[in-house]
C-alpha cells in the first residue's frame, strides 16, 4: 500500500497550504500597502507563476514518490487538489477580508474602477460607466465572489495539472 505521507492528497495539502498561505501573505502586504482594490497586473502575474510553480513541484513530488512514474490522472488530481486547497484558503481570507478587515473593500475597488474606466476611456460618459460599476456592483456579492475565486482557482489548476502532466507524465510498464 502507498505511503500515506506520499500520498496525493497528502502533497495536494501541502502544497495547497503553502500556496494559500502565499496568497494571504499577499494579500495582506497590498492592504497594509492599501493597494488590495487596485487588481494591479504585476501582482497578478506573481500570483500565476507562484500556482504554476507549487503545482509542479507538487506533481514531481508526487512522481518522486511513486518511483518516477506518474499518470495524467495522478497529475489532474494533485494539481486540482493543490488548486482546490488554495483557493478554499483564499476565498476564506477575501470574505473576511470584505466583511471584517476592510468593509468598505467593495466601495474602493469600484471606486477606483470607475476612475481607471474615465481615465483610459474619455470619450465615455459618467452615466456609462456609473452603468457599468452598478452592473459589476450586483455580481459582487459574497458568494458571487467566493464561487468566482474557487471557479478560478480550479480552472488554473486545471489547465497547470493538464500541460504538467502531459509533459511529465511516465507510465509503469506492464
Amino acid at each position: 500500500m502507498k505511503d500515506q505521507k506520499n500520498s496525493a492528497a497528502a502533497i495536494a495539502k501541502k502544497y495547497g497550504l503553502m500556496l494559500g498561505a502565499f496568497n494571504i501573505v499577499v494579500g495582506l502586504m497590498l492592504f497594509y500597502l492599501d493597494m488590495h482594490y487596485q487588481n494591479n497586473s504585476t501582482v497578478g502575474f506573481i500570483n500565476l507563476a507562484m500556482i504554476i510553480v507549487l503545482i509542479m513541484l507538487g506533481i514531481k513530488e508526487f512522481k518522486k514518490f511513486n518511483g518516477g512514474f506518474i499518470k495524467l490522472s495522478e497529475a489532474l488530481k494533485t494539481g486540482l487538489g493543490i488548486a482546490l486547497i488554495s483557493g478554499i484558503l483564499s476565498t476564506i481570507y477575501t470574505l473576511i477580508m470584505m466583511n471584517y478587515i476592510d468593509p468598505d473593500f467593495l466601495e474602493k475597488s469600484l471606486a477606483f474602477q470607475k476612475q481607471t474606466l474615465l481615465m483610459e476611456n474619455p470619450e465615455m460618459s459618467v452615466s456609462s460607466v456609473d452603468k457599468i460599476i452598478d452592473m459589476q456592483r450586483e455580481f459582487s456579492s459574497p458568494l458571487t465572489t467566493s464561487a468566482f475565486i474557487l471557479i478560478l482557482n480550479l480552472f488554473l489548476g486545471f489547465i497547470v495539472s493538464l500541460v504538467g502532466g502531459l509533459i511529465i507524465r511516465k507510465s509503469q510498464p506492464e
